[in-house]
């Protein structure tokens, strides 16, 4: 970096550093109120409300920091014009191009921090929070569904590669990722049911199979098939049924996948969005909500770039223009006007099932063509 440009990240980091945690801090606040309605129930205690906030804390940075950026350059290049400062680089042959240039690279380590958070430590510790919850409290993760947990899981499990589907229902959902009261309808590739299995419990034993225990295995046999005279409107089945302490079971279905329940699409990795993303499309299942979500998780850290490209405006605005508190109070309301927009447009992306790509992207876009049409104007003027 140049000298310029080291004086520039120097302030700038330092005021993002303070925002940062100042808005952290106030969310903290705020999710602490929200969490006390819990406390006392079960064995959901102050201390356990406390943890769970806290470890929420690394999500909150990643919703907050292209605000902080931008409140930070807002307020750093506000005092630059208010001294006088900024007058003199332009005065001494700093171009508005130039400048820019030399933001956006600023800009880069806040961009790598931005994916760091939001696809190690944000989504880990979100999980880890609703474990924390629900350990607490006693319950599952489906306990607020009447009839569990439905999931689609399609594979070709037998030697003559026919291809099985089955419907899977999950009574409960442990946060240690067990699973209790499971009904498992089997169906062969004429859609035609086969089997039906009912487990006390299971837990996953990697690579790709269930260890199913408490077992009820009916076994369904299409008797007309058997002697030569289907009837398809008419059809007559013979019911084997046998009771076995343990089953081993080879599922596409992962305890990552039955994970999706912990946390909303928009606090996942993208990692697991695509393996989610991938089991819905095996099964012809409607993945609209968790491409856009997988096409914001990709596109939301460079916001921060558009965010700075949205405060070298307020370099060009002399004192006279406005103090620096109404250019910080403007530069807090751009921000929060971005988060609000990029929110409503993923929910109307999602209504009217437009391309992925072009739902996530557009607030960044709308917001960068606003940037530059300001810093083109007060570059005029």
């Amino acid at each position: 970096m140049r000298i310029y440009e080291r004086y520039f990240a120097r302030q700038i980091y330092l005021t993002f550093i303070f925002i940062l945690f100042a808005f952290s801090g106030l969310f903290f606040f705020f999710d602490l109120i929200n969490e006390m309605n819990s406390v006392g129930h079960g064995n959901y205690g102050f201390g356990f409300a406390v943890l769970r906030v806290a470890l929420q804390t690394p999500s909150r940075f990643y919703e907050i920091i292209p605000v902080a950026a931008l409140i930070s350059a807002i307020y750093v290049f506000a005092q630059m014009a208010a001294s006088s400062e900024f007058t003199i680089f332009r005065v001494s042959g700093l171009a508005t191009n130039q400048a820019l240039r030399s933001l956006l690279k600023i800009g880069v380590p806040l961009v790598i921090l931005t994916y760091l958070i939001g696809e190690v430590v944000g989504p880990y510790t979100d999980q880890l929070s609703e474990r924390v919850r629900l350990e607490a409290l006693g319950s599952s993760v489906s306990g607020n569904f009447e009839s569990g947990v439905w999931v689609k899981d399609t594979l070709t499990a037998r030697a003559d590669g026919e291809q099985v589907t089955r419907f899977v229902n999950v009574g409960e959902l442990k946060p240690d990722a067990t699973i209790s009261n499971v009904r498992i309808y089997e169906f062969d590739s004429q859609f035609r049911l086969s089997n039906v299995r009912i487990a006390k419990s299971g837990t996953y034993q990697p690579p790709g199979h269930w260890l199913l225990t408490g077992v009820t295995d009916t076994q369904l046999i299409d008797v007309a098939a058997g002697s030569g005279k289907p009837d398809a409107l008419n059809p007559v089945y013979r019911a084997q049924q046998v009771t076995v302490p343990e089953y081993s079971l080879r599922s596409e279905l992962t305890p990552q996948i039955l994970s999706v329940l912990l946390v909303a699409p928009d606090r996942m990795s993208m990692f697991n969005l695509f393996r989610y993303i991938q089991h819905l499309n095996e099964n012809h299942q409607d993945t609209q909500r968790y491409e856009i979500a997988l096409w914001r998780k990709i596109l939301y850290p460079f916001a921060v770039l558009v965010m700075l490209v949205l405060s070298l405006p307020f370099a060009y605005l002399h004192t006279r223009a406005g103090v620096v508190g109404m250019k910080v109070f403007g530069g807090i309301m751009l921000g929060m006007s971005f988060q609000l927009f990029n929110t409503l447009f993923s929910h109307i992306g999602t209504l009217n099932t437009w391309p992925a790509p072009l739902t996530a992207a557009t607030p960044g876009l709308v917001y960068l063509v606003l940037g530059l049409v300001g810093l083109k104007w007060v570059d005029r003027h």
